[in-house]
């Protein structure tokens, strides 16, 4: 569903780029810390290499990714937005191709269950020839918390971000969400990803930090507190399988502070359309 608006579409772009609004509350302070002028700058370099469509926006990833919990609930109506959110996700429906909603899901489009990072670097070539995105979020980690080693996590996590960027992809990366009985590798590795993102000077989600700071003691659904709830109905961040996000069916699409403390994947989607929405803002549009 495309966002219905009375204004036109470009005057939603303008309007949202003259208050400036994404991704901060006016008068206050940022919700997440804004890109730096490095990682900016060197995105408008990649970006300025892109000759795919305009608009588009992969999605790579596991089960955590290939959900149409994550992303797929913005299409619609989103409810009790913070305003920061609201700016964002206007910002997105008015740029973004509308099939990257739900439609770019499947291993063909490099997001499926079981997933590693192995699997990626693999396959991110046949993925950036045949989908050619202008942004990709990349989320890799929480399934090779079994068996991986970090050195060769690092080395493969950041050889997928560059063949992205050598092809005028800007990246977007993402840190795993602390994991069940894995909770300090789930750390170490979402330290890597930091350590990535920097190196490398793109854009950030820190999932991670934002899980532990919002439930520092109780995010773990497995725990035996939680007992009693079903697997994605637990109502802190983590569901009760300890690896995947919650998803609480009473707060599906709703984005109040009570629900980004709640729904695992209400809190993904939310940090994601912030970011998302500064990187159209700050890198895409800034050759306009």
């Amino acid at each position: 569903m495309i966002l219905k608006e009375v204004l036109p579409r470009t005057w939603v772009i303008v309007g949202v780029l003259v208050l400036g609004l994404v991704p901060k509350v006016l008068g206050g302070e940022p919700p997440i810390p804004p890109m730096d002028a490095a990682t900016i700058e060197h995105m408008r370099e990649v970006h300025a290499r892109f000759e795919g469509r305009k608009g588009t926006l992969a999605l790579f990833g596991d089960s955590i990714t290939v959900s149409l919990a994550f992303w797929a609930p913005l299409a619609y109506e989103p409810r009790n937005m913070p305003p920061e959110m609201d700016q964002a996700v206007r910002l997105v429906k008015a740029y973004m191709v509308p099939e990257c909603w739900r439609e770019w899901r499947g291993p063909e489009f490099g997001n499926e269950g079981r997933t590693t990072i192995r699997w990626a670097a693999e396959n991110i070539d046949a993925w950036l020839n045949r989908l050619r995105p202008e942004t990709a979020i990349i989320m890799f980690g929480t399934n090779d918390l079994n068996d991986l080693g970090e050195e060769e996590y690092r080395e493969r996590l950041e050889m997928v971000v560059r063949r992205c960027l050598d092809h005028g992809t800007v990246v977007i990366l993402t840190t795993i969400p602390p994991r069940h009985g894995f909770a300090e590798k789930a750390a170490r590795f979402a330290d890597i990803i930091r350590e990535t993102a920097r190196n490398l000077k793109v854009p950030l989600i820190d999932y991670h930090a934002e899980i532990l700071k919002r439930r520092p003691d109780d995010w773990d659904g497995a725990h035996d507190q939680f007992q009693g709830y079903e697997t994605y109905e637990v109502e802190t961040l983590i569901a009760r399988d300890g690896i995947h996000p919650s998803n609480p069916q009473r707060l599906m699409g709703d984005f109040s502070a009570e629900s980004l403390r709640i729904s695992g994947f209400g809190l993904r989607n939310y940090l994601t359309v912030l970011r998302y929405a500064e990187v159209i803002q700050k890198v895409l549009q800034a050759r306009e």
